[in-house]
């Protein structure tokens, strides 16, 4: 993908939210996560739905969790609701975690088992994960 051709981001930092976002060289998103206090759900959900809105192609996403050491069950619900887009099925979702009860939270939300979810992996390690969302996207199809 040239430059010219991956779309803006529209986001910017907000002082407080526990997390940021880059546009992945492919396109898609790279999330980093610090908490998931209720003010950066709300922050994410909105920013995340827009995006999902303007999704026109299949894309790959990171969620880079390692500094979460506790997933709440708002944070849980919020992502259930977001993957429920329609949209959400046009994405190949990399979550990397650091602990395992981070893991085990990740799990309860749907992915690609339940129709319109997203193709959804977790991993320890940031370049194994890497490593699978370069896998050509046509094979999500």
């Amino acid at each position: 993908m040239t430059q010219e051709s991956v779309k803006p981001l529209n986001w910017e930092p907000t002082p407080g939210i526990g997390y940021t976002v880059i546009r992945r060289p492919d396109g898609g998103m790279h999330y980093t996560f610090t908490d998931f206090s209720h003010e950066t759900l709300v922050h994410w959900h909105e920013f995340a739905s827009e995006h999902l809105m303007e999704s026109d192609r299949l894309t790959t996403n990171l969620y880079d969790l390692r500094e979460v050491h506790e997933i709440t069950q708002e944070a849980i619900d919020y992502a259930i609701e977001v993957n429920s887009d329609p949209s959400a099925r046009n994405i190949r979702l990399a979550v990397v975690v650091k602990n395992d009860e981070v893991r085990q939270a990740i799990e309860k939300i749907p992915s690609s088992t339940t129709p319109g979810g997203v193709e959804l992996k977790i991993f320890t390690d940031i370049k194994e994960s890497e490593t699978w969302l370069d896998r050509p996207l046509t094979l999500i199809v």
